[in-house]
């Protein structure tokens, strides 16, 4: 009997921490990417006015919709970045080929935003398919 408890409190326990921890780093997340995803719009739209790439404002279309969907439906925020992410990838080796230094600036910071997305969406994800 209380083996059986204090596996219920651990479940709990683990169950709280995965909740509030991950939806306040959700929030964060979201927060930071929101940010992130007005500047890259505006820029792209004033971008695409003087005849530059539509790629930035797509980029940054897909960023709102990710920090939206983080809030309101995690578990779709995963594949829609993912969208974002391979399009960043074709378009980093369209722009500059294989030259490995200029993938760098174009690739890393979408690459950390994956990582940090990833063991987020599936958390809550997971959670609020229960």
């Amino acid at each position: 009997m209380a083996n059986h408890r204090a596996d219920t409190l651990r479940l709990r326990g683990s169950d709280h921490l995965r909740g509030g921890g991950w939806w306040i780093f959700a929030i964060i997340l979201a927060m930071v990417l929101t940010l992130f995803g007005l500047a890259l719009f505006v820029g792209g739209v004033w971008l695409i006015f003087l005849g530059g790439s539509w790629y930035y404002a797509l980029a940054g279309a897909g960023l709102l919709m990710t920090a939206w969907l983080l809030i309101t439906s995690p578990g779709d925020a995963l594949p829609v970045y993912g969208l974002v992410w391979m399009a960043t990838v074709i378009w980093a080796f369209w722009e500059v080929g294989t030259d490995w230094w200029a993938q760098v600036p174009r690739l890393v910071a979408p690459t950390v935003v994956l990582v940090l997305i990833l063991p987020t969406a599936i958390a809550l994800g997971s959670r609020s398919k229960r």
